[in-house]
């Protein structure tokens, strides 16, 4: 990886890829951002548009178009390119055409050079940056994907919003499959220092009645709901990357649940899925271990066996 000038290379100019490119621009995270995608121009329009704004910016980025041999001296690779989720799928059920996708870029992209970290938002993401990662022959710490980071941004949000304080006080992870097996560990949300626990029995009145099952639902069903709305999702999964992105630049060292490989971690060997793990120069640099109960713990290890169940398959 560079250690001078940033580099960050999209694969996918779709709307996520695109959304990525802004949130990056915008926030002045990069010295350079490359937009690769299959249809040029289209990747051409979003670097027209994109160039626009950079006059009313607080720093110059270089925005630029590109194939996978101009990805070689990238600092971080963002693998976007998949198909769009349709309502009433899971994201499991876009495992093969993702895969061809990534059957045809990994290659390429070594053969560049490449040696920085893959960031992989593709669905199924846990499956993907598994197969991202045993294309590459990258180290384990470079290839990760997002995993359940969103997802958490979406629980803690909800908390917050039940309980009336800011979500970033609320401290909460859900864990395992980024899809419909993943879950909430309840013992482990804390809320200004207090479990979630004691602040339900330390308000009765206030929260009498409150679903933590039907919470956890609805953290997993929120991207479905938007998707039902709109079509499909981008500004959330967008802001998420830009922050693990600024994470590995910067070397920040902040936790965040991101899907990467498990070797003992949680009683889980061979399994990459959503974890809390410190984010900095090198990727991953280290998975946190949250102490689960029991049932949570049987719960994590059915999420993983249903990540596992199709990785044997690739």
């Amino acid at each position: 990886m560079r250690m001078n000038a940033s580099k960050v290379a999209v694969i996918g100019a779709g709307l996520v890829g695109s959304s990525t490119a802004f949130s990056l621009l915008t926030q002045g995270v990069c010295d350079e951002i490359l937009l690769v995608d299959i249809n040029q121009e289209r990747a051409h329009g979003e670097m027209m548009d994109l160039r626009d704004g950079i006059d009313y910016l607080g720093r110059n980025v270089k925005v630029s178009v590109g194939d996978y041999k101009d990805c070689g001296d990238a600092d971080i690779i963002v693998i976007t390119a998949g198909p769009p989720p349709k309502e009433g799928q899971t994201r499991l059920d876009s495992l093969d055409l993702s895969k061809k996708i990534i059957d045809s870029l990994v290659g390429p992209i070594m053969d560049a050079g490449f040696s920085g970290v893959f960031l992989i938002i593709s669905n199924p993401v846990d499956i993907i940056a598994q197969y991202v990662w045993k294309l590459s022959g990258l180290p384990k710490n470079q290839v990760l994907g997002t995993g359940t980071a969103l997802d958490s941004a979406r629980l803690k949000a909800m908390i917050g919003e039940l309980v009336g304080i800011d979500p970033r006080s609320v401290h909460a992870y859900a864990l395992g499959e980024h899809g419909d097996s993943q879950i909430v560990p309840w013992s482990r949300v804390t809320v200004g220092g207090k479990t979630f626990a004691e602040v339900l029995r330390d308000n009765p009145g206030r929260f009498e009645g409150v679903d933590l099952d039907k919470l956890a639902h609805d953290t997993v069903k929120a991207g479905w709901e938007i998707l039902r709305r709109k079509g499909t999702t981008y500004y959330g999964i967008a802001t998420t990357v830009t922050c693990i992105i600024k994470c590995i630049l910067h070397d920040e060292n902040r936790i965040i649940p991101v899907s990467t490989l498990l070797e003992g971690e949680y009683g889980e060997h061979g399994v990459f899925c959503g974890v809390p793990a410190i984010i900095g120069r090198s990727g991953v640099k280290e998975i946190v271990q949250l102490p689960l109960t029991e049932q949570e713990q049987a719960r994590f290890h059915a999420s993983t066996d249903v990540i596992r169940s199709y990785v044997k398959d690739l």
